[in-house]
C-alpha cells in the first residue's frame, strides 16, 4: 500500500480566496488620500456618536480607515506593523490620469514625489468624570 499525498487546503480554489478577499476589503490608497485632505479629515475625526460602529465611531485611524473600540486600542494600533506599512505606502503620491497619459507617450513623465506622513494625534474626548469635575469647580 502506498502513501497518500497531503491535501492542498483549498490552494487552487479561487472562488474561496475571492470570497475572503472581498469580505475584508478596505479603502484603496487613492480613497484614503482624499480622506487625508483637511476638510474630509476633520469630518472623519469628529463624527457623531454612532452605536453601530466600534467605539461609537469616536476612535478612527485616518490612514488605515479603521474604527477602534477605545483610545488604548487605537494607540496600540499606531505601534503595529500594519499601520507603519500603510504610512509608508501613503508617502508616495497617488497615481493620476495625467501620469497614465504621460506614460502612454502623451506628455512628459514626472516622477511622483515623496510626502512626509506622520501618525495622527489621538483625539481627546472629555469623559464623564472630567465633565463632573469641571461642573464641581464651576459651582465653588
Amino acid at each position: 500500500m502506498t502513501r497518500q499525498a497531503r491535501k492542498r487546503h483549498h490552494k487552487g480554489y479561487t472562488h474561496i480566496k475571492k470570497k475572503y478577499r472581498t469580505k475584508r476589503k478596505t479603502k484603496d490608497l487613492d480613497e484614503i488620500d482624499e480622506d487625508l485632505k483637511p476638510q474630509h479629515a476633520d469630518k472623519l475625526l469628529h463624527q457623531k456618536v454612532d452605536f453601530d460602529k466600534p467605539g461609537s465611531a469616536q476612535h478612527y485611524c485616518l490612514h488605515c480607515a479603521r474604527y477602534f473600540v477605545d483610545e488604548g486600542a487605537m494607540k496600540a494600533h499606531f505601534r503595529q506593523k500594519t499601520h507603519k506599512r500603510r504610512l509608508k505606502a501613503l508617502e508616495m503620491e497617488p497615481y493620476t490620469q495625467k501620469e497614465a497619459e504621460a506614460a502612454a507617450g502623451m506628455g512628459s513623465y514626472i516622477q511622483p514625489k515623496k510626502r512626509a506622513m506622520i501618525t495622527q494625534q489621538p483625539t481627546q474626548q472629555p469623559t464623564e468624570q472630567d465633565v463632573t469635575m469641571n461642573e464641581a469647580k464651576d459651582q465653588t
